[in-house]
């Protein structure tokens, strides 16, 4: 059905409030919606298909223009860069970047300190504008391990409450930016879906405002 409006969404977390965000700006997402498995999710009564996929190739989703829509972290945006509009922080699954490590580990004088993270091109953007000069290592989880084994002498990752770096005995040195979920769209699905994206964004940003009161 080409007047479907296909939304890519992360999966965990950012699905469960993005959800909620939906069900409170007066869209009816069945029951099972939440509970389901399957990767592409159908809500005819609303005109809607969901695309459920990793949160990192969200943007790459609608960047293609297989999904109008996207919800994305804005941690995925610095670094993925696409060619999206970003037209609503939802306020939602928030968080921040940061610098991390094990308490007198960040190679502070070391010729080029070893840095592991998701993020190779937010770190090496933040450490470029410190003047540092460090080696990246480019890991796509469990990040915390690379300090405890030896692998780098910082990280940068995503900070939600602190409680993974302090479980794994790591330290905060610096905040590199706050993170939000954004809503995003398709250039090109903006022109052609006008009407559906804008009662969309307006939807939701009643919402947003509402909860921000």
């Amino acid at each position: 059905m080409s007047n479907m409006l296909t939304i890519a969404m992360p999966k965990g977390r950012i699905f469960d409030e993005a959800a909620d965000l939906l069900r409170k700006a007066g869209y009816k997402l069945p029951p099972e919606f939440d509970e389901s498995r399957k990767l592409i999710l159908e809500v005819p009564a609303e005109k809607m298909r969901f695309i459920l996929a990793k949160p990192m190739d969200v943007a790459t989703y609608v960047e293609h223009g297989v999904a109008d829509i996207g919800i994305a972290g804005k941690d995925v945006m610095l670094e993925e860069e696409r060619d999206v509009y970003e037209v609503l922080d939802l306020k939602i699954s928030e968080c921040y970047l940061a610098v991390a490590g094990l308490p007198g580990g960040s190679g502070t004088g070391a010729v080029a300190p070893k840095v592991a993270t998701k993020y190779p091109g937010v770190a090496s953007s933040y450490f470029r504008e410190q003047g540092e000069q460090v080696e990246i290592i480019k890991l796509n989880g469990s990040i915390e391990l690379a300090p405890l084994i030896g692998l780098a002498d910082r990280i940068v990752d995503i900070v939600s409450t602190g409680r993974t770096l302090k479980e794994n005995g790591l330290v905060e040195f610096e905040k590199i930016c706050s993170i939000t979920s954004r809503l995003i769209v398709n250039p090109v699905s903006y022109r052609m879906k006008d009407e559906q994206i804008d009662e969309l964004v307006s939807r939701l940003s009643a919402v947003v405002e509402e909860e921000a009161l």
